[in-house]
């Protein structure tokens, strides 16, 4: 059965987008790790999806906050990570902040671990994971994507961070196995203008989630 879609507002819908919300949760397929796996492999991440509910909770959401706020990195940054973004004499200009340390992940003051509020549509035990930064990370601004030297701080940030931590429940060298990691381009980014990544953890103990997003 169709759904009403009359009360979401001027969100830009994709066919896609209508497909979903016309769902029921039931008939909507969650990602398993391994096929989420294989998604980030390929760099398919346009395949990650919301489930109906969510996303029509999250469109609601998204028209609610650009009214009150102007716009969803407006309220990232004043109400999930308090930070105040540097003066800006560029109307509409990204925020930039000051920062401690020019390399993203070496200052732990200049960036933050929090849960997403919107994940995917992820199977049972998959946490998504935001890691928000202020200092900028580069990208390849002929695809968007990160560049190599960007690709290797990422990496050793998650696997410091979060895989290491995770061989204390899984065994040695088993941490990485239970971590996944990606960066949106930059067309597929929900909160552009603030630089943060996506990190995905399986049957990460409570403990161990509460403490990394303890910030």
């Amino acid at each position: 059965m169709a759904t009403d879609t009359t009360d979401l507002g001027a969100f830009p819908l994709t066919a896609i987008d209508r497909e979903i919300i016309a769902m029921n949760d039931e008939d909507f397929p969650l990602v398993k790790w391994d096929e989420l796996t294989e998604i980030i492999s390929a760099n398919r991440l346009e395949k990650l999806k919301r489930r109906p509910s969510d996303l029509r909770r999250y469109i609601r959401w998204s028209n609610e906050t650009k009214a009150e706020y102007g716009s969803i990195p407006n309220f990232v940054v004043q109400e999930r990570l308090k930070w105040t973004p540097l003066p800006s004499s560029i109307p509409g200009e990204p925020p930039k902040f000051e920062f401690l340390d020019s390399v993203p992940f070496k200052n732990q003051n200049d960036f933050k671990i929090l849960k997403n509020d919107w994940p995917y549509g992820l199977d049972t035990g998959i946490v998504h994971i935001c890691v928000w930064l202020k200092t900028p990370i580069e990208t390849d601004s002929s695809t968007g994507d990160v560049t190599d030297h960007s690709r290797s701080l990422i990496k050793k940030f998650v696997d410091d961070t979060f895989s290491s931590k995770l061989d204390t429940a899984f065994g040695p060298g088993k941490g990485k196995d239970h971590v996944l990691w990606f960066k949106n381009w930059v067309a597929l980014q929900s909160v552009r203008g603030v630089d943060h990544i996506h990190v995905l953890v399986r049957d990460a103990p409570p403990d161990m989630l509460e403490d990394w997003t303890r910030q």
